[in-house]
């Protein structure tokens, strides 16, 4: 059998009884030796690696369906189906199908062989055989007809069966008839059966049924057969729903009459299903997989037909034509939002040239106009086509918003609009801001610029964004804080947080997704976000609303620090320590007081982030200005261990400098007539060269005598003489109200005073560093003292 090539779409069916495109290729139906059988293969056509391998069995029930689709089973659950572009190639592969499985062509389904299970099960049930013999179709048989449908429904083989009695005997419009005559007698029993006998044939799951009863001929019968369910007091009225409620609507006149014929029978088959069929249970859910594909192979096709470009051209010159009447726009917006929706069924290739061809007809401009327009269901309508758009592809839409500076004002961006409708959205529970909000978030996320052509969007674009449309984002917040901007006393500019608006829970929602946003920018902009915080003192601002009655955005705004103070980068931490930023954290940490919630936990998991990352910089800012407000906090050991940690790093300091200062000692043991014959005006600060000086024992000892008591001599006037070494005051070695006449300097420490440290090195006294150590404890006690507002 020779290979026939046909370009096919392969899908398969989900556990959610969804269609997944598994991708693009050609089919063929060639021998395969591994399957021992004639199989089809489908062969990807972007780099021939194979889609689908799958052997043609005599035992498996194929469907042909609409004239360009074959579906089929493989396994329990597992359904696949071949969507061709042509209906020659669809036709040539099922040949190939009929031809193995010895079927006629001219069927739309082969049927399957009886296995030898099945024929064991139709042993024991000898009234098997009456199946597939259907009663006349009379109004004295209904009840019959209704047992026969609802008993096959257990079994595959006998539901494939009465489907073929039903679709060679025509039997689906005799039945139809009897609806109409039972109607006009009001025969409501014979009325319940057609109801049980259509529902039945519906869940036989067959798409050569389908194609009848959903025909214009047929649908609304089949429809009005459904409105009489037995377990209702009343029918319903759908017939009456989708005559006279429901309104085509066609926003530009449409000429093809298949076209609007299958549009029709989309929105009745969709509401058959959504609508009038019940719920499925576990036992059901598959005995309509086939309905769910006959809506999505529509939809498929109801996309493929309209995207011509002379109609959707018209489209988009009506919408951004202002002579358009509202009533007229908000209709053409709706059916863009709908066309955007049926194009997720189609496969990524082809949605992408369609999102292309949305793009070059103006779609992004148009979106500027519509949505900012005052009417609701427009601006929503507008904002789920955006979010296509966004989720399509973010770069398109970024490279749009780029080049608008060049042609219009700030106030009228695109990304501007979004900004100002999520800031202005009526919505009590900001559902439209919430969306707006993670588009933004979407369209500012570097992750998604990386694989870009365009090696600088991600620069080109942020650079963008902070310019024009980032004091747009945050004029909420800095108008909410704006009371508090040079005011020290956080708690007198509580009772005035929101000069501008109330402390609202609306407010407060819109504030916290601001800062959500912020926060996001602060892991993901490192120095565009960063210059904007120092520029605007941006994290005072947030920080007032660490006084608002609405703990979860007292959380928002501490979160925003904590992300901050993660990235551990010293930039921020002088900003932090120069603004004295922790004081409202810690003035909200005290007045949370003892109640155990998740403010309390946030606060000191902060701190506790500080102390076990060991930023110096932060924790000895922490422990100098507020550790006495602190140190009662006795529940948990955070700020006991920043204490600890501090300590450590002064001890650590200490240290240090002590064993600079032996080093130089051990040198003196050495070298100790040369420190003393050495100039003591000598300034210039080089190394002291090492050299023993050729004089005996009792001269040397007597000048180190006449050296020491020189030395002695001279702390007493170090007050008057000379000035403290520049030596860091956590150091206990040197006290820093002392120092010597001297100005000899080493090399390691140029401007230590050389007798008194020569000194401590050479004979170390506890009791001299025990009073150094009170001392400098006198000294440094004042900076401890807490800076808190009362």
């Amino acid at each position: 059998m020779s290979d026939t090539r046909r370009r096919v779409k392969v899908y398969t069916l989900n556990e959610d009884r969804q269609w997944d495109d598994r991708g693009t290729g050609h089919v063929s139906s060639t021998f395969v030796e591994r399957l021992k059988g004639i199989s089809l293969l489908v062969r990807a056509e972007s780099d021939g690696s194979l889609l689908l391998e799958s052997k043609i069995s005599p035992n498996t029930a194929y469907q042909k369906q609409q004239d360009t689709l074959i579906v089929w089973s493989e396994a329990d659950n597992y359904d696949l189906a071949l969507s061709f572009q042509e209906k020659a190639g669809c036709d040539e592969i099922w040949e190939k199908i009929c031809q193995v499985q010895g079927k006629d062509p001219a069927l739309d389904i082969t049927q399957d062989p009886i296995d030898e299970s099945e024929e064991e099960r139709f042993e024991e049930i000898p009234e098997t055989s009456h199946l597939v013999e259907l009663p006349p179709c009379e109004l004295s048989r209904l009840e019959e007809i209704a047992d026969l449908v609802t008993s096959v429904l257990s079994s595959p083989i006998r539901r494939e069966k009465l489907a073929l009695a039903l679709m060679s005997e025509g039997y689906i419009k005799k039945l139809l008839g009897l609806f109409r005559v039972c109607e006009d007698l009001d025969n409501r029993e014979g009325l319940h059966h057609l109801y049980e006998i259509v529902r039945g044939v519906l869940f036989l799951n067959k798409a050569a049924l389908f194609e009848v009863m959903f025909s214009d001929e047929c649908i609304m019968d089949v429809v009005g057969c459904l409105e009489y369910d037995p377990a209702l007091v009343q029918p319903k009225r759908h017939r009456e729903f989708l005559t006279k409620t429901a309104k085509f609507k066609e926003v530009i006149p449409i000429t093809d009459s298949e076209l609007r014929q299958k549009i029709h029978q989309t929105y009745r088959v969709q509401y058959i299903q959504d609508i009038i069929l019940p719920t499925p249970s576990v036992f059901e859910e598959n005995f309509l997989s086939t309905l769910t594909s006959f809506i999505f192979f529509n939809k498929v096709e109801i996309v493929s037909m309209l995207q011509d470009e002379k109609f959707l051209t018209e489209v988009f010159a009506q919408l951004t034509d202002e002579a358009t009447e509202d009533s007229k726009r908000r209709e053409l917006v709706n059916f863009v939002k709908e066309f955007c929706a049926f194009s997720q069924t189609l496969q990524p290739q082809n949605r992408d040239a369609f999102f292309k061809t949305l793009a070059n007809l103006g779609i992004l401009p148009a979106l500027e106009i519509v949505m900012g327009m005052d009417d609701l269901q427009v601006r929503a309508a507008a904002t789920d086509i955006f979010s296509y758009l966004v989720e399509f592809s973010p770069s398109m839409v970024r490279e749009f918003v780029m080049q608008e500076p060049q042609q219009t004002d700030d106030d009228v961006l695109l990304i501007n609009v979004v900004i100002k409708q999520m800031i202005c959205d009526s919505d009590p529970e900001l559902g439209g801001a919430v969306q707006l909000m993670g588009l933004l978030r979407t369209l500012i996320d570097p992750e998604n610029m990386l694989a870009s052509t365009n090696k600088t969007e991600k620069t080109e674009f942020l650079s963008f964004f902070y310019k024009y449309c980032m004091h747009v984002l945050t004029a909420p917040l800095l108008a909410n804080t704006a009371h508090d901007k040079n005011s020290k006393d956080l708690q007198e500019g509580s009772t005035k947080i929101n000069p501008v608006c109330p402390d609202n829970f609306q407010t407060a929602q819109l504030l916290a997704l601001i800062l959500e946003l912020l926060t996001f920018c602060v892991e993901h902009h490192t120095y565009h976000i960063k210059t904007y915080i120092m520029n605007k003192d941006l994290l005072r601002r947030v920080l007032v609303l660490m006084n608002s009655k609405h703990t979860f955005l007292a959380l928002c705004a501490l979160r925003f620090m904590r992300r901050i103070i993660g990235l551990k980068d010293e930039y921020y931490n002088r900003y932090i320590i120069k603004g004295n930023l922790f004081e409202p954290v810690i003035n909200a940490l005290l007045d949370n007081g003892t109640r155990y919630n998740l403010l309390n936990s946030a606060i000191i998991e902060l701190f506790e982030f500080i102390k076990v990352e060991d930023i110096k910089s932060l924790i000895a800012h922490i422990v100098d200005n507020f550790y006495k407000a602190l140190e009662s906090i006795e529940y948990v050991q955070t700020f006991k261990g920043l204490k600890g940690r501090y300590e450590q790093e002064k001890d650590r300091q200490s240290q240090r400098i002590n064993s600079r200062y032996r080093r130089d000692a051990r040198s003196l043991d050495e070298d100790e007539e040369l420190w003393f014959n050495d100039d003591d005006d000598d300034d210039d600060g080089e190394a002291v060269e090492k050299s023993r000086m050729e004089e005996d024992f009792s001269d040397s000892y007597g000048k180190y005598m006449e050296a020491k008591k020189g030395a002695a001599n001279g702390a007493n006037g170090a007050n008057n003489n000379g000035k403290a070494a520049a030596i860091p005051p956590a150091s206990p070695a040197v006290t820093p109200n002392n120092s010597s006449t001297s100005s000899v300097k080493t090399v390691a420490l140029p401007a230590t005073p050389v007798v008194k440290t020569a000194l401590v090195g050479l004979v170390d006294y506890p009791d001299d560093e025990d009073e150094e150590e009170e001392d400098e404890e006198e000294e440094q006690s004042p900076r401890k003292r807490p800076r808190l507002s009362s």
